[in-house]
């Protein structure tokens, strides 16, 4: 026959945070929280599982039975005669916590920390539930039960309702049903945590993708008869951006202005550096600058943007003479773009007279050199992530001649602008034996025969 719960209870000693409840004879358990009982696997970390009663019963009527967890042993078992008790009592180790809804609400003022609200609050005047719901919000992180009166089905339906994991009836207490209802709890409230957790991520994974895909660049080339295409794979896993930046526009005297950039390193602080140098050059492009000015410009940006000194980027930027047969090329430690004109092999543009990627020397130079781009043409800007995959076996990469190489098999195959960039970086993706650790950004702007200033 169950052992009616103790009335004396200790409350836990000022400085070592641990309460001794009174021996109990063999059918009830009221063990201290000190890990007497036998080691379980059912708490976090290995500890046994605890449970808190929180009831008042001057009759001494509710009795717990001995209770048990799924390997065997026992459940510790402590008991607080009300709320203010509960909360000395509620420390790390309790897992379960057992409230009488017949418990008197805490006496707290409407609206008061902890209280349940004002006059219009629904749940105001409904103590059993007020009572509970301060238990929850005292104990956010731990499995409830309700304890109701017998047949009382609504009154613990409404308790679930409110947040509780389960409910009991009073006069039906056994050691089995009980040990049973803690344990299933205790794993509910855990993955209804973990669920929560979860939703969570999801939501701040679809903000950051929202984000990011807004960062991305929209090119404007309105009035412009080039076309553009660009294929985008940054490095980082789950990310939609990464160091490479890119941006391509048209100016008002209809020179149409392109760059590509590369911040090293692959990280978010590297993806929002590029994100800042980007938005810089659309605003210096559009304010006139190009060229040496535009890059000394930028290196100034990336000085006081960085978050080290180590940080550098390498940049690439072209800007097309209206008629679209000119453009001045800048290379700041950036490989030479590649240029696929009509009845020639594509090949690579000068890159004899580049200048040092940004942020490495403080007074640098990076002169601009003007080419003839022709009447037909299409141009290929892209980052190191492109050429610097493997080749096979070993550590030998594809490099500029490799890419040259493969852009014009597939180009010879008809392979044309979003066509061709996905080729190319599939390609090298299959080279190097996976996906590559690098970012990659490619850019493609063609001029078709028939455009103006032919």
């Amino acid at each position: 026959m169950p052992a009616p719960i103790p009335r004396q209870r200790a409350i836990p000693a000022a400085e070592g945070g641990q309460a001794h409840a009174p021996r109990q004879d063999a059918g009830a358990l009221a063990l201290n929280p000190s890990g007497t009982a036998g080691q379980t696997d059912d708490g976090p970390h290995g500890s046994p599982l605890t449970l808190l009663v929180i009831e008042d019963d001057p009759g001494g009527s509710l009795s717990v039975p001995a209770l048990l967890d799924s390997a065997g042993n026992p459940i510790r078992v402590r008991t607080a005669r009300n709320l203010t008790e509960a909360e000395r009592l509620l420390t790390d180790d309790v897992h379960c916590i057992l409230l009488d809804l017949a418990l008197p609400a805490p006496a707290v003022a409407p609206g008061g920390p902890g209280g349940s609200g004002g006059p219009d609050d629904p749940e105001a005047d409904d103590d059993e539930l007020v009572a509970l719901q301060h238990v929850l919000r005292l104990a956010p992180r731990h499995a409830v039960l309700a304890l109701t009166a017998n047949g009382d089905a609504e009154r613990g339906a409404e308790a679930v309702r409110v947040g509780a994991q389960d409910y009991l009836f009073r006069d039906e207490l056994d050691g089995r049903l009980l040990s049973r209802t803690v344990r299933y709890a205790v794993e509910r409230k855990r993955a209804d945590a973990a669920q929560r957790q979860l939703t969570e991520s999801r939501l701040r994974a679809q903000e950051n993708a929202r984000l990011e895909r807004g960062l991305l660049p929209t090119p404007l080339l309105d009035g412009s008869p080039l076309r553009f295409a660009a294929h985008y794979r940054p490095g980082r896993s789950r990310a939609l951006l990464g160091g490479d930046f890119y941006d391509t526009v048209r100016t008002p005297d209809g020179s149409v202005h392109v760059m590509i950039g590369d911040v090293c390193g692959h990280g978010p602080d590297e993806a929002a550096l590029g994100v800042e140098l980007r938005i810089a050059w659309r605003a210096l492009t559009f304010a006139g600058l190009c060229g040496d000015e535009l890059l000394s410009t930028l290196q100034k940006v990336l000085e006081h943007e960085r978050a080290d000194d180590e940080i550098f980027a390498t940049l690439c930027t072209v800007d097309i003479a209206p008629d679209g047969r000119r453009a001045g090329l800048c290379l700041a430690g950036h490989p030479a773009p590649l240029i696929a004109r009509d009845g020639r092999l594509a090949e690579l543009l000068p890159y004899e007279d580049g200048g040092p990627a940004l942020g490495l020397l403080p007074r640098a130079r990076w002169p601009r050199r003007q080419v003839e781009l022709g009447g037909t043409w299409s141009l290929m800007l892209y980052t190191d992530g492109l050429i610097e995959g493997r080749v096979g076996q070993g550590n030998q990469r594809l490099g500029q001649d490799g890419m040259v190489e493969m852009v014009r098999r597939q180009i010879a195959a008809g392979l044309r602008g979003d066509a061709l960039l996905e080729a190319a970086v599939n390609e090298v993706r299959d080279l190097n034996g996976g996906d590559l650790t690098d970012d990659v950004a490619v850019l493609l702007l063609d001029r078709a025969t028939g455009g103006h200033g032919r």
